[in-house]
């Protein structure tokens, strides 16, 4: 959630933060600002609530001039979206301003603290404590005054801090927030996200939590909570900007839909081998996979989704139970982890703040953690390892609705249970080759399975003024109805709710009625003769329904429904993959006929970095 970008060189600041933040929007956000220190060394403040085209607007203005600056995209947590409330913040005398993301948990015991020490507070936020905080801290040197600050504030911070006092410097901290740095040609740069300084620099370093940096045109010092100083490796980005750019689509979340068979491509590659038995890039010997009692999934949102998929995947092949729990709720359950046992944390992001604290509860307990992620060098993927890391590789995905990540974490899991089913002997080899034949095969038929768009425009042109929409399935295609229920009420904000087929009379079939459009998916020929029982009980209901299903079951489901959308045939353990394409487009193509701001729906955000 939110952004942040900070600069100091030669340069003059405003540009390079708006740019930078233009290139965070993506996180999402309700208000803008910035600050900059002048040549004089005094602090300068513009901030307003809405988009960055409005801070634009206003810098041209009343400009800001000078070489060393900070930015903030904010989503609003404490207090409502306004100007006041809107980053930076800073001190009473105005000579400290903090951007921040996060939350600081114990801001009400603090903002009571040094309001009896003198301190006046003019906005709602919890951000304000810490510029005032600083204050009180700053004894000529603000690298120790954020060291301090560090052992006072509790809950999760990134910060960027600049003050007239030191107008040469650039500050900042972190923890459990992500915050990464760069330096180059006598310019440094801090940033939530690598996009906003990668046309500036390809080598970064990702700060640790309770680590301070002090930036200067002269290079970085970084030092860990005990004022030592601390060592890192630069990371050097691979990708290319104009990953993080449309390339002439008209939004992200359609270019990340059509780039879903590179994307599947580039996931399975690494992992396949001549060899069916070599499975060296699982962290599992044989016989750990044999012992193995359970594995617990702990995910949000989308890919708690694909953890569903996960379950019935690595139960169907390998026979192992899977437990998958929501990772906000998992460690105040008081969850118990066992002796040959394993835990998956799935995380597009690597900074998710819920699935991280999941992952550090299952560490406490001291078990085999192993985490699916699309960001090198994120916070998750750091704390698990590399050798317990298995990265998605479906590049940068921008739009907040996360399409081309789900389908990569489901293809991740997909082979985590075919390996697992190898070593445990719970399939043979000749149906593991299948199966690895169909996962191959995966890229070219999802080519065919995104040209089902321009069949989905003309369905969404009638159906986008729906009020509520249903979807539901059997087996797999429930968990494929969930991340498709979620697709569309975040994009289209059309009120929709996934149920199992099976479910349908213990309740929600209340709700059905003349011109009520059912969305159904069909992949699975074991539970045909179920799913279409249940079709023909929605539509004695006059509801409309709209099916997605394999080819091979066409002649079946055609006659039953209003409309159908076919994918390629397969294998029904991997037809999910496919079958989630066309309703990933159905929920873009209703937001777009709806005129919805499909990468940047309100009140969501593309990482969600706090609890």
């Amino acid at each position: 959630m939110c952004g942040i970008v900070g600069y100091i060189g030669n340069e003059e600041t405003c540009p390079i933060l708006l740019d930078g933040l233009d290139r965070l929007s993506y996180r999402g956000y309700d208000s803008a600002g910035v600050a900059v220190l002048n040549e004089e060394g005094k602090l300068h403040i513009s901030k307003t609530r809405g988009r960055l085209e409005n801070l634009g607007h206003q810098l041209e203005q009343s400009p800001l001039y000078g070489h060393i600056g900070i930015g903030h995209t904010r989503w609003a947590t404490h207090g409502e979206p306004n100007d006041v409330n809107a980053h930076p913040h800073f001190n009473n005398a105005g000579n400290i301003a903090v951007v921040h993301n996060g939350i600081i948990e114990n801001h009400a015991q603090l903002r009571k603290q040094l309001t009896e020490q003198g301190c006046e507070f003019i906005s709602q936020t919890d951000t304000e404590v810490v510029a005032h905080l600083l204050s009180t801290l700053y004894e000529g040197d603000m690298k120790q005054a954020l060291l301090k600050a560090t052992k006072l504030l509790k809950g999760s911070y990134a910060l960027g801090v600049v003050c007239e006092q030191e107008a040469d410097k650039l500050f900042c901290t972190r923890n459990e927030s992500p915050l990464v740095v760069g330096h180059k040609d006598g310019k440094g740069y801090i940033a939530s996200d690598i996009p906003a300084m990668l046309s500036h620099t390809r080598d970064v370093i990702f700060l640790n939590d309770m680590e301070v940096a002090v930036l200067s045109r002269g290079g970085i010092e970084i030092v860990n909570e005990a004022g030592e100083p601390a060592m890192h490796e630069l990371y050097h980005v691979t990708w290319d900007l104009s990953n993080a750019e449309k390339s002439g689509y008209p939004h992200f979340m359609l270019k990340e839909i059509h780039e879903q068979p590179a994307a599947l491509q580039k996931t399975f590659s690494p992992r396949n081998s001549a060899d069916i038995h070599d499975h060296s890039w699982l962290p599992f010997t044989p016989e750990e996979a044999k012992a193995l009692r359970k594995i617990t999934i702990v995910a949000c949102g989308t890919a708690y989704h694909a953890g569903i998929y996960g379950k019935y995947a690595i139960e169907k092949l390998a026979r192992v139970p899977v437990e998958v729990d929501i990772a906000s709720e998992y460690r105040y359950r008081s969850p118990m982890l066992g002796k040959n046992e394993v835990f998956i944390a799935i995380s597009q992001s690597g900074e998710t703040a819920d699935t991280l604290a999941a992952l550090r509860e299952a560490k406490r307990q001291n078990a085999k953690a192993l985490v699916i992620c699309n960001v090198v060098g994120s916070t998750i993927a750091r704390e698990a390892g590399d050798a317990n890391t298995l990265f998605t590789y479906a590049g940068p995905e921008i739009a907040v609705a996360s399409t081309k990540a789900y389908s990569t974490q489901v293809e991740t899991l997909l082979m985590i249970a075919l390996a697992l089913a190898d070593m445990r002997g719970t399939l043979g080899e000749d149906e593991i080759k299948a199966l690895q034949a169909e996962i191959a095969a995966l890229p070219k038929k999802a080519e065919k399975a995104v040209a089902t768009e321009e069949e989905l425009k003309t369905i969404a042109a009638e159906e986008c003024r729906k009020g509520h929409v249903f979807f539901v399935g059997r087996g797999l295609d429930y968990a494929l109805s969930m991340e498709a229920a979620l697709k569309l009420k975040e994009v289209s904000y059309i009120f929709s709710e996934a149920y199992a087929s099976g479910e349908l009379k213990h309740g929600p079939i209340a709700l059905l009625e003349d011109g009520r459009l059912v969305v159904t998916a069909v992949t699975q020929p074991d539970l045909l003769d179920k799913s279409l029982s249940n079709i023909k009980e929605i539509k004695a209901r006059d509801a409309q329904v709209m099916a997605i299903c394999s080819e091979d079951l066409k002649d079946q489901v055609a006659p039953e429904v209003d409309r159908l959308i076919t994918i390629p045939g397969g294998d029904d353990i991997v037809s999910p993959l496919l079958a989630i394409i066309p309703l990933q487009l159905f929920a873009y193509c209703m937001a777009v006929a709806r005129g919805c701001d499909v990468d940047k729906p309100r009140n969501l955000a593309k990482s969600v970095t706090v609890e």
